[in-house]
């Protein structure tokens, strides 16, 4: 469970209530259910004809697995660059084919690192690992954020049909007001209740859960070029040593790996 995630949804949730609880008596007054209707009926069927179903299916499930803890985790880099390294030691002693044994159980596990480890052994060039893997991770991200565009198309069309349902509503108080003006301030109150929702739905739940998509999504590719670096160095049988400092660069300085340290503790 992604606690921080959960923690900030339910303070966002707590201090919208809050203000009402704050402001009236008459809660009643937020509850309109017809608003409620529009705006994720609308938003829903505006979706459905944008994309294509098995999109915004993945999107709605995507929305349930933010609140759960990314399975990468910041170590995990470290000890990417930490295997990297002693897949250059086996390399450098027994070759490829102790690589290939070696990395037999994680295939199954990781099908991004199951096909690099496939294009050392075949012989390709580091630069060819290089830009097959680029490709192949560019794609993939791509593919992944779909979600989160429709995602963010959900909360730009949320408040439009907020709007809708005030308009509706606002038709609607008119028709009945008749001569009666006394009538203009509760039906106001009710109709503006559609572009609430619009707007907290989009606010609290649409945008974040977007932004959060996409923030995994990009830490997912962040780690797949480090491995794919060091799957290429691996190509062009650099040093263990050399694989650290290449690997390193692209980590921030406190999750930096050190051989030396790697070689006292096995001392």
């Amino acid at each position: 469970m992604s606690f921080p995630t959960l923690i900030g949804f339910l303070l966002g949730i707590g201090l919208f209530i809050s203000s009402i609880v704050l402001s009236t008596d008459n809660y009643m007054i937020f509850v309109h259910l017809a608003g409620f209707i529009m705006v994720i009926g609308g938003t829903t069927a505006a979706t459905f004809v944008a994309f294509e179903p098995r999109y915004v299916s993945q999107a709605v499930r995507i929305t349930i697995s933010i609140f759960f803890q990314h399975k990468l985790g910041r170590a995990q880099l470290t000890n990417e660059v930490g295997r990297m390294i002693r897949w250059g030691y086996m390399v450098q002693k027994g070759g490829l084919p102790a690589l290939e044994s070696d990395a037999k159980a994680l295939r199954k596990q990781d099908s991004f690192l199951a096909f690099g480890i496939d294009l050392v052994i075949s012989g390709y060039t580091g630069q060819e690992v290089r830009d097959i893997l680029s490709n192949t991770i560019e794609t993939t991200f791509h593919r992944h954020i779909v979600p989160a565009d429709i995602l963010r198309q959900m909360a730009n069309n949320a408040p439009a049909f907020g709007m809708i349902a005030t308009l509706v509503g606002l038709v609607v108080m008119l028709d009945k007001m008749g001569t009666d003006p006394s009538r203009v301030g509760p039906g106001m109150a009710v109709g503006l209740m559609g572009t609430l929702y619009g707007v907290t739905f989009a606010r609290i739940i649409l945008l974040p859960t977007a932004s959060k998509v996409q923030q995994r999504e990009e830490i997912v590719r962040f780690r797949q070029y480090l491995v794919a670096e060091g799957l290429a160095l691996l190509a062009e049988r650099r040093s263990p040593r050399y694989i650290q400092d290449k690997m390193n660069s692209f980590l921030d300085p406190s999750l930096h790996f050190d051989i030396d340290r790697m070689l006292r503790n096995k001392a």
